[in-house]
Formats: structure tokens, sequence, C-alpha cells
């Protein structure tokens, strides 16, 4: 994947998103569904996950193993999940070679969140870290995640802010203050 073209006039939404940092909050749906149409037709290849179904740090480590494909000896650990992001990242990945990059789509995520914080933001973390490493090899992973919580802050990941997606990024695009 070359390198985003500085000259580009009107920055595609990979650009927009990338540039805050490998992830982003949603809370509109169909913002989401949006972002995700748009993120395919650039060519990325989108795994989308139920993180609100998710009530652990072991079901969230399922869910992904079983979704992005990992290799049978998965560790079912934190460590694990770095390790095998890092194949992903690196190019030794499940990832199809002609896709622009990944993009893992987490929906319920503040669910997950309010029942194992610690899991949740390690997964984000983690997959930051990875998606800082990928850069360097000209491969791009993003991760969006949706809020049913217009108000979520998440911490720090990878040394990054989590932010809201630019069409949300207002609060007041996100419905009226509970």
């Amino acid at each position: 994947m070359a390198a985003f073209d500085p000259s580009d006039d009107a920055p595609q939404l990979d650009f927009v998103l990338l540039s805050s940092g490998p992830a982003s909050l949603f809370w509109d749906p169909s913002v989401l569904d949006s972002a995700c149409a748009t993120l395919t037709s650039l060519g990325y290849h989108l795994v989308q996950l139920d993180a609100g179904a998710w009530d652990d740090k072991v079901a969230m480590l399922d869910g992904v193993a079983e979704a992005l494909s990992f290799p049978g000896y998965f560790g079912r650990n934190l460590d694990a999940l770095n390790d095998c992001l890092f194949d992903v990242a690196s190019g030794d990945n499940w990832v199809p070679e002609e896709a622009a990059g990944l993009v893992l789509v987490l929906t319920g995520f503040d669910s997950f969140a309010t029942k194992d914080a610690d899991a949740a933001h390690a997964l984000v973390d983690i997959y930051a870290a990875q998606s800082r490493y990928a850069m360097l090899f000209g491969r791009r992973m993003l991760c969006l995640l949706q809020s049913d919580d217009p108000r979520l802050e998440l911490p720090l990941v990878g040394s990054t802010g989590v932010s809201w997606n630019p069409s949300e990024w207002l609060s007041s695009k996100r419905g009226p203050r509970p």
C-alpha cells in the first residue's frame, strides 16, 4: 500500500480516520454503516464483531481469534493476541493480499467495556500498537468502535487518544445529553 498523497485536496475517509489514530468511536449506526461502505469501496477488508456479546477477556480473545482465523496454537491470552496481530501487521496474515488494509469493526463496544474495561482497553491498545507497526511496512489497520453510549471516553491507546469520528465529533451530533 502506497503512502497517502499529500497533494490530495479532499482526503479519503481512511486518511481522515488514521490521522487521529488507528481507533475511532462511532455512535450512530448509520454513520458507522456509511464509514464501513466507504472503507469497503476503498478496498479495505472489514471484519465485524459484536463486542457487546462478550462477557470477559476470554470471550473477546476467542471472538477475535475466530474472526481473524488465528492459528490453532493461539494461546488465548493478551500476549498471544499481540503476537498474532503482529503477524497481521507484518504481512504474515489472514488478510487478503489485495486489500488496502484491515478494518476491525466492533459493535456494542461500550457494553463490553462496561463488563471488562481492562480487556476492552487492552484489545484496542494492542491493535493500535500493531497498526502503527503495520504502517512501517505500508499496511493499514483501522479499528472502528461502535458505542451506544454517546459519551463514552476511553483511555489512551497506543499512546494516542481515541476520538469520535468526524461526523459525530461534536457532542451535539450524538443526541441530547442525558
